[in-house]
């Protein structure tokens, strides 16, 4: 699902379970995402890590090009600005892409485009060179 409507944010959120890696401090996490834009991601995983943390990801993004999927991976440095606690199922982490290419973000963008309405009335993220 698409988040749009009243939101604060500027860029389009895609609710979608993407494999996610974070690492911080010799320990390294293998998740999913719940959301992400191309400004950052939110995740689950199994320790705390208090906000202001800087830590590394590694996502994965299937785009489609003309009926062909290719597989693109995002390696980038983020900040942990907000940690919830989950009960005793692990802790929600939200994670802003602090150190991130230019052309990584157009290839979070690319792939949420994928997934945006085609005559939505959503804000559309730039195209990149990855697809149409």
């Amino acid at each position: 699902m698409i988040k749009s409507g009243r939101e604060r944010r500027k860029h389009l959120r895609l609710d979608k379970k993407l494999p996610f890696k974070v690492a911080v401090d010799g320990y390294d996490f293998s998740t999913t995402t719940e959301n992400i834009s191309c400004v950052g991601a939110y995740c689950q995983i199994k320790k705390y890590i208090p906000p202001f943390t800087k830590v590394m990801v590694k996502l994965s993004l299937p785009i489609k090009v003309n009926n062909n999927s290719k597989t693109h991976t995002i390696d980038c440095e983020g900040v942990i600005v907000r940690t919830e606690d989950k009960d005793k199922t692990g802790f929600n982490i939200a994670i802003f892409f602090n150190q991130i290419k230019d052309n990584q973000r157009k290839v979070i963008s690319e792939y949420i485009n994928q997934f945006v309405p085609q005559g939505s009335s959503a804000p559309r993220p730039p195209k990149s060179r990855w697809g149409k």
